[in-house]
């Protein structure tokens, strides 16, 4: 089938029943085995397997490069990817005839169950899509309706490597904190990640410090607390998919449960 991929502007032709599959962002990945289809996945990154362990794909490559002679090897009908960081990457493979489709990075919790239905659209399952978006907005629903009273004040501070930023009002990381029963201090403000500026955290008065850190640039809670003389209390936030508020796969779910359950358990 020939279709218009916005994001690469230009048409691509993926078969109507894509059978090896490549995908690059592991909450694309960890979508389609939700939805049924870990068989036809036939090649992932190598951040992939911590939210799927029991995939047997082979590591391809990760957000940024592809091991070429290894994506040769299987032979890929459908190579999955995301804008932001990835789209350079995109645009290279599709120049070189590869039928890749580009989903946009989400910067809510709507845009992340958007992609989900595109998905279910490019691997022709539609009902599995509508099912797995259905169970995701009816526990965010129940896990708002169960929030504390008042909701607590929430700075949410995020370390990707070396780099911090706090969280602004549009990210699907928000959507995390509120459905989990919290406020964020920085839901205002017009944009996904602002740079770190203590003085307007502090004027804003939070209630609560979270904090997530990925291993390859671990920052605990506890010694920036210190190093900042705040007294108030804090959460500490890791990549475990229970854990993980960066990641836009179904495991968000499990992210949102265990934040819902450190918020009313501090109530």
């Amino acid at each position: 089938m020939k279709l218009y991929c916005d994001p690469l502007r230009d048409y691509v032709h993926l078969p109507e029943h894509p059978r090896r599959i490549v995908s690059l962002a592991s909450g694309l990945t960890e979508a389609l085995v939700h939805m049924g289809h870990s068989d036809a996945i036939v090649g992932i990154s190598e951040f992939c397997p911590r939210y799927v362990p029991s995939l047997q794909a082979p590591i391809v490559g990760d957000y940024l490069k592809v091991d070429a002679a290894a994506l040769r090897e299987v032979q890929p009908d459908l190579i999955l990817l995301t804008t932001g960081i990835q789209r350079t990457l995109a645009y290279k493979l599709h120049q070189q005839g590869l039928p890749v489709y580009l989903l946009p990075l989400p910067n809510s919790l709507q845009g992340v169950l958007e992609n989900v239905l595109t998905l279910g659209a490019l691997v022709d399952d539609i009902p599995a899509a509508r099912a797995l978006v259905q169970t995701w907005n009816r526990l965010f629903l129940d896990l708002e309706a169960d929030s504390p009273t008042p909701k607590p004040r929430i700075y949410a501070e995020l370390w990707f490597g070396k780099h911090v930023r706090m969280t602004g009002g549009l990210t699907f990381v928000h959507d995390i904190i509120q459905t989990a029963g919290g406020e964020n201090i920085f839901g205002d403000v017009r944009t996904g990640y602002l740079e770190l500026d203590m003085k307007e955290v502090e004027r804003r008065q939070p209630d609560l410090f979270l904090c997530f850190s990925e291993p390859e640039h671990p920052v605990q809670a506890v010694d920036l607390m210190r190093e900042r003389g705040w007294d108030f209390p804090y959460i500490q936030a890791d990549v475990q998919p229970e854990h993980n508020l960066i990641h836009d796969g179904p495991s968000m779910m499990k992210a949102a449960q265990w934040l819902h359950q450190q918020l009313v358990g501090r109530h």
